[in-house]
């Protein structure tokens, strides 16, 4: 491995601005991770707009911190006030209010600030080392493996996200749909544009983006949290003991590991990392009843993980283009806007830009870890400011950002349209993220399709004969048999074992 360009990556991160913005995302990162409802994703879609006139190595430098800094503050208000600010610290609740309820609040937060570090750090060595392997290996592709990759990708999605997967299949269809919209590439015509001429380059993704994560999720947040806050606990004693930090090590190496594998997958990322590393540790532990009476693994595991996994996730985007989940689909949007393709050829053509994001994330957990205990005043501080205040100013950001982006009325219509698509999916029990995963991925999806049937003269039994797209293929056909052919077995012995009852009786 060349080791100039990441050197070269190292000077990129230690230039002042870049700093600077490395910084400012951080801190705006443990900042949203601490306001519950709003979430990395919608903060990076309401950004984009600010983005568009600064440098593109800055902007996803910036966003990058965004991401794995709301990964810790949403750990401040899962143990202080028993309020997950981010999806991936619902499980730090168990254990780390329980924690605070006993005196232990600053245990709590300095165990979730070392394994976030530790884990994060781990993660970027690997994806220092893996990712220029994985796109050397990524170079091999041509559209039928693309076209298998997407495909892939969207079922990963679509099964893997929590919740109901049929809700989450039909919010990736939907995507799909959305992503036909507009002038067909190969024959000119035009798709679904009902004669609108707004329509028909197609739909742009910042208006989607902003509108489900960022203005869907202000309305959903706001009725959800109409009662006030419970007084947070009180924070003494940060430094963990040596007992403590003995306790935590092994879930700390394990979360690592683990949280750096899901964050791989399309449709794991932060939050199935952590789900998946509170498991493992109650499932290993001599004494399970501790978990949810404040056993520090608890919290170790899984903020351990989900920094990991927020970590990895760069890999499937930077390296293949694929993004692994909703966060780094909006990132996606970003580098688009910027005028950079994430890919293969990133690595060689864009150096600069690859290795100083990557090393951007070394400086970033540094700073993570210095600031997270000493900013935990001031972010509950902000914790009591009213709902009803922060809503309409961040609102009237985001419809003033949009308008910014292409000077048009027609994108705050959208704004205001996939708002309220948001606001209603998440009331109904949808997750807006495959369906966002979907329409990203679905341009890729028929344009490598089209090209690819166009090269087997229409004959779809040649995906089958490459062997990279073969074998994602059958990936694709085990992930979406196999549950049904479980079903369908579980199904048979419940009747198989009712028959007997009946007969019994």
């Amino acid at each position: 491995m060349d080791l100039a360009p990441v050197l070269d990556g190292f000077a990129v991160v230690l230039e002042p601005t870049n700093l600077l913005y490395c910084l400012l995302g951080v801190v705006i990162g443990m900042l949203v991770g601490v306001l519950p409802g709003l979430g990395p994703a919608a903060t990076i879609a309401i950004l984009l707009p600010v983005t568009i006139g600064i440098e593109p190595v800055t902007a996803i430098i910036m966003l990058s911190g965004i991401f794995y800094g709301a990964q810790y503050g949403g750990t401040i208000t899962s143990v202080l006030l028993k309020l997950p600010g981010e999806a991936s610290s619902v499980v730090t609740v168990f254990d780390g209010h329980a924690l605070a309820r006993q005196g232990k609040a600053g245990t709590a937060l300095g165990i979730a600030a070392i394994g976030s570090f530790i884990g994060g750090t781990v993660s970027i060595i690997a994806l220092t080392f893996l990712a220029p392997l994985v796109a050397g290996f990524a170079l091999d592709f041509g559209p039928p493996e693309y076209a298998a990759l997407a495909l892939l990708g969207i079922l990963l999605v679509a099964t893997v996200s929590s919740g109901s997967r049929l809700k989450a299949v039909i919010a990736a269809a939907i995507g799909l749909l959305l992503a036909t919209i507009g002038r067909d590439a190969f024959t000119g015509g035009e798709r679904f544009t009902f004669g609108n001429l707004s329509l028909a380059d197609g739909l742009d993704f910042v208006p989607i983006a902003m509108g489900l994560f960022g203005l869907g999720e202000i309305l959903y947040s706001l009725e959800e949290r109409h009662s006030t806050v419970s007084a947070p606990a009180t924070v003494a004693n940060v430094w963990p003991s040596k007992k403590d930090l003995k306790q935590s090590s092994g879930a700390i190496g394990r979360g690592s590991v683990l949280g750096f594998l899901l964050g791989l997958l399309p449709g794991g990322g932060a939050t199935l990392a952590s789900l998946a590393a509170y498991a493992m540790e109650k499932k290993r532990a001599k004494q399970p009843e501790r978990f949810g009476q404040g056993a520090v693994e608890g919290v170790a595991g899984p903020e351990t993980a989900n920094n990991a996994a927020a970590t990895s996730s760069f890999i499937p985007l930077l390296t293949l283009g694929i993004p692994a989940n909703a966060t780094m689909a909006v990132i996606f949007g970003a580098l688009l806007i910027q005028g950079v393709s994430p890919g293969p050829q990133l690595v060689t053509q864009e150096p600069d830009l690859f290795w100083g994001v990557v090393n951007s994330m070394y400086i970033g957990n540094i700073l993570l870890l210095i600031m997270s205990i000493p900013l935990v005043g001031l972010f509950v501080k902000i914790l009591r400011v009213r709902p009803a205040i922060l809503a309409p100013i961040t609102v009237l950001i985001t419809l003033v950002g949009v308008y910014t982006v292409n000077n048009d009325v027609f994108d705050i219509v959208l704004v205001i349209a996939f708002g309220l698509i948001g606001y209603l999916m998440k009331k109904f029990g949808f997750d807006p993220g495959p369906m966002v995963l979907a329409f990203v991925l679905g341009s890729l999806l028929e344009d490598s399709l089209r090209r690819s049937l166009l090269i087997f003269d229409g004959n779809p039994s040649g995906f089958f004969t490459r062997p990279i797209s073969g074998t994602l293929l059958a990936l694709f056909l085990l992930v979406a048999f196999v549950p049904m052919i479980r079903a369908a077995l579980s199904r048979r012995r419940t009747d198989a074992a009712e028959h007997d009852i009946k007969e019994l009786v």
